[in-house]
């Protein structure tokens, strides 16, 4: 293994290519359940038939776990939406139609997202008036059971040189409702302090699902509240000022 051709730096990992591989390197610090889960829904996955690197191998190297997959060439596409941004909208469109085409998959054995923002609205630091709201309006949304990213964000979709996007970074994945991970794609924008972005989006894919707004909306404050629970000081604040249940009535 090469590691002088780094990718990309994370808290707590990085990542690699050597050669048609790309190793993503976790340290010492980061739970073994949690790689092996990565690796596990990534593997999942892979069997719906979406465009994503394969998983070759999971292993120790120098003491630290490991993730080995499938090198995708290629540009992510938000470099191409800064380094075009002529070409923004369309762009925004391929990216909305690759969030479709993920959430027109199934896969049964993913964590069920309700059960996994159940868990993490009960860690967060909220008080207990509005984590009994925000249970309460969780338990009365519907359940789907789409393939639901997690991170869905231009970042983590690599568009090849032919032009076929690859998804990224599955350490996320649930099967439940598409509306939360639009939530959650939206919340991502705003965080980059991209609310015009994050505005668009959210119009582009409410008209190309069919989705009402308002049930989009319904979503925020459940999803803001689940993410607060990991991340820095800075994004805590802002994810817990869109936790208030009482806005979004």
């Amino acid at each position: 293994m090469k590691f002088d051709n780094v990718l990309a730096e994370r808290k707590n990992k990085v990542i690699y290519r050597d050669g048609n591989l790309a190793v993503k390197v976790f340290d010492e610090s980061f739970p073994k359940s949690d790689i092996l889960n990565e690796a596990l829904n990534q593997a999942r996955v892979e069997e719906t038939g979406l465009n994503i690197p394969k998983i070759e191998e999971v292993t120790k190297i120098d003491g630290k776990w490991a993730i080995i997959s499938d090198f995708i060439e290629g540009k992510t596409l938000q470099q191409l939406m800064d380094e075009n941004p002529d070409k923004l909208d369309e762009y925004l469109e391929l990216f909305v139609n690759v969030q479709m085409e993920i959430l027109g998959k199934k896969c049964p054995l993913l964590k069920r997202l309700q059960d996994k923002m159940q868990d993490k609205i009960s860690s967060t630091d909220l008080d207990a008036t509005t984590r009994y709201e925000l249970h309460t309006r969780l338990a009365s949304m519907k359940r789907h059971d789409k393939v639901c990213h997690g991170d869905f964000n231009p970042s983590n979709i690599i568009i090849t040189p032919d032009g076929t996007p690859f998804i990224l970074d599955w350490s996320h994945a649930t099967q439940g409702n598409g509306a939360a991970d639009a939530a959650r794609t939206y919340l991502l924008f705003c965080l980059k302090g991209d609310k015009e972005l994050a505005e668009k989006y959210l119009k582009l894919f409410c008209e190309k699902t069919d989705t009402a707004r308002q049930y989009v909306n319904a979503w925020m404050p459940i999803v803001a509240a689940s993410q607060s629970v990991k991340g820095n000081p800075e994004e805590r604040e802002f994810l817990l000022n869109w936790a208030n249940v009482c806005d979004w009535q």
